[in-house]
């Protein structure tokens, strides 16, 4: 199973249409959202083309592959204008392989949860890279919207135990197969 993921949208209609043509370039099976899609937050500045209602529309097109984790700017009026639910945490198996998905702010390669799994992705820190934490593959997707720190917009996926960090446009930045 080919899975996307991507993470802070922070309300860019531009930047969530670019995740669709990604998703649709990847020919993705799967799109997992980790978090903060609407809300820009007290912190970051307001992204490209900020249109919640527009990303709603283009996302909720998409409701029937996509899996949400809840970000910390998430909030429960964002419900109303999404035809998908919102988790806080998810743990999901694909290719004989334990996933956790989580938004960053609670669990992190700093503060690992219990049993993560073989692959543990999460976003927040807008900061996409790939690593190790024990047995654990860890990885930040980055931001679509708002990258900081030099990173550039990115997003992750992963097929048959290869997970992949690329750049909006589909150019790999890093790799890392999955031990199984």
């Amino acid at each position: 199973m080919k899975i996307v993921i991507a993470s802070d949208i922070h309300g860019s209609a531009y930047y969530a249409e670019k995740v669709k043509v990604a998703f649709e370039r990847e020919q993705g099976e799967l799109l997992v959202l980790l978090g903060d899609i609407y809300n820009p937050g007290p912190r970051n500045p307001i992204s490209k083309d900020y249109a919640p209602l527009k990303v709603a529309d283009i996302f909720n097109s998409l409701k029937d592959r996509l899996l949400v984790i809840k970000g910390n700017c998430d909030s429960e009026v964002d419900t109303l204008i999404s035809e998908f639910d919102f988790s806080e945490f998810s743990q999901i198996f694909a290719d004989g392989l334990k996933i956790t998905l989580t938004h960053g702010h609670k669990f992190n390669k700093d503060n690992m949860p219990v049993n993560a799994g073989d692959v543990m992705c999460y976003g927040h820190f807008h900061t996409g890279f790939i690593t190790e934490v024990g047995d654990t593959v860890v990885a930040n997707a980055g931001s679509v919207s708002l990258p900081k720190d030099g990173s550039t917009n990115s997003y992750l996926t992963l097929d048959n135990g290869v997970l992949t960090l690329k750049d909006i446009d589909g150019k790999v930045i890093d790799c890392k197969t999955i031990k199984k």
